[in-house]
């Protein structure tokens, strides 16, 4: 057994981007940091989420509109078949260039130290690292934070095996995660996802592009369920325009997996059918990783879909242990881990008692259109009690969209009647998440839609249609000349 290491001012469980926007806010108040990490170092977002997927989408938006060809008159263009091998490859070398500049070499660069090993708490409270090569260490720390992220989660569905691809046909079937799916050495002639959230979305028209014939399943009654209405309609008519099936209100009762591919048994309106693929894609959510923590030993609870229960400044039942990012149940996006993790840091060694209010806190889907949020949904403000103004503006009305030739799209704005203070914002179109950034500061500073229509905004750019959206409260923006304020 090797010596306890001991001594460290914060001791972190993970290395994705709430262990690392941790440890660098730690170590800029001069604390000493330790990290422990079972697999590898940068978490979800650079190895197997937001980067590589994220480069596939652009690869394969650009083979996509290679293929499409005739959407400005006198432009032909044509794309051959997929190298689906340098592909992968070329995203792979991506995300270790990434990995290494962003978080190894960052770690050496602050000055802290990476334990490769799997950790578990004891009473102390303390970590126990089974280190990677054999042996054990001791970890004593005066605070510990837990950002070990989340994981792939599939429903219990009959013959649905909780594992990889790489099992025997029979009555149990493998099948792919988001994170599996982009390892694959072959491209697949066909692939059912089940799923029609943003993973399932992403991923589905990913591969489509790619030229993979591919079926979404959404058990709710629309794809991008938790959307506005509006907004799940055009991707919908996108993905039936693009060839990609979709079944919606469906479920999937049943899979078998053959040497050739997956039978999937589906049921709606009580109606059941099979359907057939090479490839089944599972996209129906992420659980926090929480098992083999030993969290039992120290006093820290779990919610029902494993989550860790912390208070509003991420700190557990343990006034020593913090959790931040993924593993808490808050909304699973990167830029949350990372203001959880400095957040977190601040609360544990200065004593900061710092929150976080997610009221306006943007989300995108990275489609074509991408589609992007933030603030309240229509019915989200009903809900709540507001007289709800809503006013939808088709991307026809935005000239940006007119000379892209791509009308496919719309904003809605959702404001409070009478004092026009805008709520949320509800964008589908090219471009939609860096648009959304737009309402976010709108949002933040109670801006009305009436202000929002008389700021100054530049011609023939997307977010311009913020502002026409805004207009139409009080006028009738059809009627406008292109450049009218």
């Amino acid at each position: 057994m090797n010596p306890p290491a001991t001594g460290y001012d914060l001791a972190i469980v993970g290395s994705g981007g709430a262990a690392f926007a941790a440890a660098i806010a730690a170590r800029a108040k001069g604390a000493s940091v330790v990290m422990i990490e079972s697999g590898m170092v940068g978490g979800t977002c650079v190895n197997t989420g937001c980067v590589p997927s994220k480069a596939l989408l652009a690869a394969a938006e650009a083979r996509h509109r290679a293929r499409e060809g005739r959407r400005f008159p006198g432009i032909r263009t044509e794309a051959d078949p997929v190298d689906f091998t340098s592909l992968i490859d070329g995203k792979t070398a991506l995300v270790e260039d990434m990995r290494a500049d962003k978080y190894v070499d960052l770690a050496s660069e602050y000055d802290w130290e990476i334990l490769a090993g799997t950790a578990r708490f004891t009473s102390g409270p303390a970590l126990e690292v089974a280190r990677d090569g054999g042996g054990t260490a001791t970890v004593e720390a005066a605070h510990y934070l837990i950002a070990t992220g989340s994981t792939p989660w599939a429903p219990p569905i009959d013959g649905l095996a909780q594992a990889g691809t790489e099992v025997p046909s029979g009555r149990q079937a493998g099948y792919l995660t988001s994170a599996t799916a982009m390892e694959l050495d072959r491209l697949p002639e066909s692939m059912i996802v089940v799923g029609g959230n943003y993973i399932g979305l992403e991923q589905g028209q990913l591969f489509a592009h790619l030229g993979t014939r591919v079926t979404v399943i959404e058990a709710l009654d629309r794809l991008a369920p938790h959307e506005e209405p509006e907004v799940s309609a055009v991707i919908e008519d996108v993905f039936r325009d693009e060839g990609i099936g979709v079944r919606t209100g469906t479920t999937v009762t049943a899979v078998r997996r053959d040497a050739s591919g997956y039978t999937v048994a589906v049921a709606r309106g009580g109606q059941v059918s099979e359907l057939r693929a090479e490839q089944l894609l599972v996209a129906t959510g992420r659980r926090p990783a929480t098992d083999g923590l030993g969290l039992e030993q120290v006093g820290v609870e779990t919610g029902e879909r494993g989550e860790i229960v912390v208070d509003e400044h991420l700190r557990t039942g343990n006034e020593r242990i913090w959790a931040a990012g993924d593993v808490t149940g808050h909304p699973q996006f990167v830029y949350v881990a990372a203001a959880h993790g400095t957040l977190a840091a601040d609360n544990a060694l200065d004593g900061a008692r710092r929150t976080l209010d997610y009221h306006h806190l943007p989300r995108v889907t990275f489609t074509t259109p991408a589609i992007a949020a933030a603030g309240l949904t229509e019915a989200q403000a009903d809900a709540q009690g507001h007289t709800c103004d809503c006013r939808v503006l088709p991307l026809e009305y935005v000239p940006r969209a007119l000379v892209n030739r791509d009308t496919r799209g719309l904003i809605k704005l959702v404001a409070e009647a009478g004092t026009g203070r805008l709520l949320g914002a509800h964008i589908i179109a090219e471009g939609a998440g860096d648009v959304i950034a737009t309402a976010v500061y709108a949002l933040t500073n109670e801006m009305t839609v009436r202000q929002m229509a008389d700021l100054w905004c530049p011609y023939l750019t997307m977010a311009e249609g913020l502002k026409l959206a805004a207009q139409t409260y009080t006028r009738d923006v059809a009627k406008l000349s292109c450049c009218a304020s």
